[in-house]
């Protein structure tokens, strides 16, 4: 019989690569994880891990075993989360993820929003990109969230679109923003691009390379940097330009690019934000509510532009 012991043991060494590091990551002493592990492959059969110098690395068995680890693990946390939810919310946390260039925008109000109904609550918006909240979500860390949807693959997740938010061209330059610009123009830009860690997942970049399909060329960065604030003010300084979500010009050009102007892309691009989380999961009271929430202030600010 596998225990849910068992799986997260197993789930904690495929992580860290060790089984100290697995140990330490849960709190537990490292003979009784590799107990576990051991329990666990006597279970399914066959060996999970080989070690190799002071760490372990996974069979194509553990490979097969991960996925469907995962999905048992969420599945027992959405058990737990449905029967300990209180009809009303009181105290406690609220968890929601979001990811950073929607939380700039729109996280302060969100959060008085909630405060607003339930002042006894704490309240964390987690997450900078949007494939980062996705794994958050894939691994059953948070129950739902708000993310841009072309960065993340949404196998066994529910999706559901609210939102699109057009990306902008932002310029020093008049020139560069007197007419909206074109793939041709786009791809012999100079610019300045957000989430450097992100890039190949990051959802703007995903919808500039299909923009940019017919120049046969990809969007080309002079400067990679990991926040849209940074991009902005370097934006502002003439130093390059930049593709940013349409409430990202309200919210800081004034601030950091007071100079700097926008200008559509033609044809005109759009990030579609969704409400994220996983497939047939019974969701709690608290990430009803964020949903509710979220939803509402992204359309009241989307609808705006």
């Amino acid at each position: 019989m596998l225990s849910l012991h068992q799986l997260r043991c197993f789930l904690s060494t495929y992580e860290h690569g060790s089984l100290t590091g697995a140990a330490d990551a849960l709190g537990y002493a490292q003979p009784s994880v590799s107990e576990q592990i051991r329990s666990l492959e006597r279970s399914v059969g066959a060996q999970l891990f080989r070690r190799v110098g002071r760490g372990v690395v996974p069979t194509t068995v553990a490979d097969e075993l991960r996925p469907h680890a995962e999905r048992t693990l969420a599945a027992a946390d959405d058990a737990l989360r449905a029967v300990r939810s209180a009809a009303r919310l009181e105290t406690g946390t609220i968890r929601f993820g979001m990811f950073g260039t929607a939380r700039l925008y729109a996280g302060a109000d969100l959060v008085a929003d909630v405060l607003e109904r339930h002042p006894g609550v704490r309240v964390e918006l987690v997450g900078q990109n949007s494939s980062e909240v996705f794994d958050e979500l894939r691994r059953g860390r948070l129950e739902a969230a708000m993310i841009a949807v072309p960065s993340v693959s949404t196998d066994a997740m529910a999706v559901t679109p609210v939102a699109r938010d057009e990306l902008v061209y932002i310029s020093a330059d008049p020139e560069h923003v007197a007419s909206p610009v074109t793939a041709q123009r786009l791809s012999r830009a100079s610019l300045v691009m957000a989430e450097a860690t992100w890039a190949a997942e990051d959802s703007t970049r995903i919808v500039l390379r299909r923009m940019l399909q017919e120049t046969g060329r990809n969007p080309v960065s002079r400067i990679e940097v990991e926040d849209v604030e940074t991009a902005v003010e370097l934006v502002g300084r003439g130093l390059a330009d930049s593709i940013v979500p349409r409430g990202v010009v309200d919210q800081l050009l004034p601030r950091l690019a007071p100079a700097a102007g926008w200008v559509s892309l033609r044809p005109r691009q759009y990030d579609t934000l969704a409400i994220v989380h996983r497939a047939g999961a019974t969701l709690s009271p608290a990430a009803r509510l964020m949903i509710e929430l979220a939803t509402a202030r992204i359309v009241a600010l989307t609808e705006k532009y």
